[in-house]
């Protein structure tokens, strides 16, 4: 390639997803350990309690891990287009920690809290 052509691009492009990675990854081990120690949240309900929470449960912890996987691929995805489309990259960088708070406040929402 020309040198006029490399010049024109973009340079430290792969900045904002390596702040992403950094940013994302520790949010989304908090959030699956949040997820899965939740559970205890209702050792000391009664049975019809126990019964909703676990039922409720089952549900918001496929859509959390579900969200998480989501996340790490928009997370891979950012680090694929950083060096071919910088713009599509940044984006997908932003998006990555927000899919992970996405992901979490909606397993909040669906568990049928004691």
């Amino acid at each position: 390639m020309p040198d006029d052509v490399m010049d024109s691009r973009p340079r430290r492009t792969w900045i904002a997803s390596l702040i992403s990675t950094i940013v994302t990854l520790p949010l989304a081990f908090f959030a699956l350990v949040f997820g899965g120690l939740s559970p205890m949240a209702c050792d000391s309900c009664s049975e019809a309690d126990s019964d909703r929470f676990d039922a409720s449960f089952g549900s918001a912890w496929t859509v959390l891990c579900c969200g998480l996987v989501l996340a790490l691929g928009v997370l891979v995805a950012s680090w694929v287009f950083s060096r071919r489309r910088p713009p599509a990259g940044l984006a997908l960088a932003v998006l990555a920690p927000g899919t992970v708070f996405v992901a979490w406040v909606t397993f909040m929402a669906l568990v049928d809290w004691p």
